[in-house]
């Protein structure tokens, strides 16, 4: 739990540590996420190994693990440019997790977390919640 100087509220989302304890390194997830972006695109083609994919949870999951791949390296290199990345793929899951409220996985819904303007704690949340559904 994370206590903000700005307010003493607490934000109930994980530190990064343990929302990413079960992620993969960063070069494996970002070739997952690229390959992931090219399937949406259609650019690449599925490989049909299972039963079909619902199309709005397969690109909840690609925004969520695009924002936590930029969370993830601007933790690694807090320059503006990853930081500034990292602000913006968490916004655009926050605006299709409005969207799509059934989809949130973790105990906050997106606006709740709202003393972080990056809504980086909330990807935070949603990546542990959905890792520990066994979600890969």
């Amino acid at each position: 739990m994370r206590v903000t100087p700005k307010t003493a509220e607490a934000i109930d989302a994980p530190p990064p540590h343990e929302a990413y304890a079960n992620a993969p390194d960063l070069r494996r997830e970002m070739h997952q996420v690229l390959a992931l972006g090219a399937e949406r695109d259609g650019r690449r083609v599925r490989t049909v190994t299972g039963p079909p994919v619902d199309a709005t949870a397969a690109e909840r999951a690609w925004l969520l693990r695009r924002a936590a791949l930029m969370d993830r390296m601007a933790l690694d290199g807090p320059g503006p440019g990853p930081v500034a990345a990292a602000a913006q793929t968490a916004e655009q899951l926050v605006l299709y997790d409005r969207r799509h409220p059934g989809l949130v996985a973790g105990p906050h819904h997106p606006d709740a977390i709202t003393l972080d303007p990056s809504h980086r704690p909330y990807v935070r949340q949603e990546y542990a919640a959905w890792t520990a559904a066994g979600r890969r």
